[in-house]
């Protein structure tokens, strides 16, 4: 098991990361749950396929959940669901002193964050992700959102979970469009901070699609590695160092609003965006002419797109980037790639100008 320390003003978040976790995640987190009223918040595909496994690790240590079910997927966050959450968690009785389990993928980290932020100005909380999305990146950092009609993640707040428990056994049950939609967040962090990952993709394309175990251990901890160190130095975006986290989400999110949550994956959104600002970066000068092809290359050999769907209202995407809460001035904030392992901010960008790109 690898232990990776989010350093925090004052409070302390362990990240835990190991093959077989979910089956010993009770005996880590007895410290923290003993003699608590424990609220774990999941959706229902979850709770069939690794419930148990995790639900029997917290009866063994003496600390057992209430468990709460959301819809599955993006349909997870809005506003209904985040009040039904609520009212849920005060009628099973949860104080202040009570901690909120997220245990599924990144949706479910979000609502569930989002409720233990809101619930009695805000009580303890652990993530335990399920998805790759979740173990690499959403889970980690306190980013908690639901969404709205206009747009994505724009009602939301920072909360900072205890602990996160990540379980890279826990993905080779994953669908493959969604392990796939994954990979594009992996991508992203050799993109913006590791070279050396990017070219381990690289090389491993084929290991890295069949899930080998040993090679899909080491991408989550370097992954958290990363976004440990970025959120310590920049826990609240700040410093703007934790705007290089955003690499490929600026066009993404218009993506997701425009197609109502539900057309695309986040990650598949992503990839997109991600090829876009490559492209948007050489045309301003900022990298070479060949980084968006190499980037675009393992983006495909992946199965993830990297063009703009032909049934993508453009108007629509442009309508929702306009409204996109990374806005600057007059234009949009844009994380740039002067290549492998770096980025550059850039505002004032016309969404027409990165739509233009693709």
């Amino acid at each position: 098991m690898t232990r990776i320390p989010v350093r925090l003003a004052g409070r302390k978040c362990l990240i835990a990361v190991g093959r077989g976790l979910l089956g010993r995640a009770g005996t880590l987190l007895a410290p923290l749950l003993s003699g608590r009223l424990v609220v774990c918040v999941s959706s229902a595909p979850v709770i069939r396929i690794a419930g148990s496994r995790f639900a029997r690790s917290l009866v063994r240590a003496r600390t057992p959940a209430r468990w709460l079910t959301v819809p599955d997927g993006e349909r997870a966050k809005t506003m209904g669901v985040l009040e039904s959450l609520l009212r849920h968690m005060a009628r099973v009785g949860v104080d202040r002193r009570s901690f909120v389990i997220a245990f599924g993928g990144g949706t479910v980290g979000d609502v569930a964050g989002l409720s233990a932020a809101m619930y009695a100005r805000g009580i303890g909380m652990v993530q335990v992700p399920t998805t790759l999305v979740g173990q690499v990146d959403s889970a980690i950092g306190g980013k908690t959102a639901v969404d709205l009609p206009e747009g994505k993640n724009l009602v939301g707040a920072f909360h900072q979970p205890a602990a996160v428990i990540c379980d890279p056994d826990a993905l080779l049950t994953l669908p493959d469009r969604q392990y796939r939609a994954g990979l594009a967040e992996v991508v992203k962090y050799g993109v913006i901070a590791s070279p050396s990952l990017f070219e381990l993709l690289e090389r491993s394309r084929a290991a890295v699609v069949a899930r080998e175990p040993v090679l899909l251990e080491r991408i989550v901890v370097t992954c958290a590695r990363i976004k440990a160190r970025v959120v310590s130095a920049d826990e609240r975006e700040t410093t703007g160092l934790r705007t290089m986290l955003n690499f490929g989400h600026t066009l993404g999110h218009g993506l997701e609003a425009a197609t109502g949550f539900g057309g695309m994956l986040h990650g598949e959104a992503v990839a997109i965006g991600m090829v876009a600002a490559a492209r948007l970066s050489a045309k301003l000068g900022v990298c070479r002419r060949e980084t968006p092809g190499r980037i675009s290359a393992l983006l495909s050999s992946f199965g993830l797109p990297v063009s703009l769907p032909r049934s993508a209202n453009r108007s629509a995407v442009v309508a929702a980037m306009a409204r996109d809460k990374k806005r600057a001035g007059h234009g949009l904030r844009v994380v740039l790639t002067p290549g492998m392992g770096g980025v550059r901010v850039r505002d004032g960008i016309s969404p027409g100008q990165l739509i233009g790109t693709l």
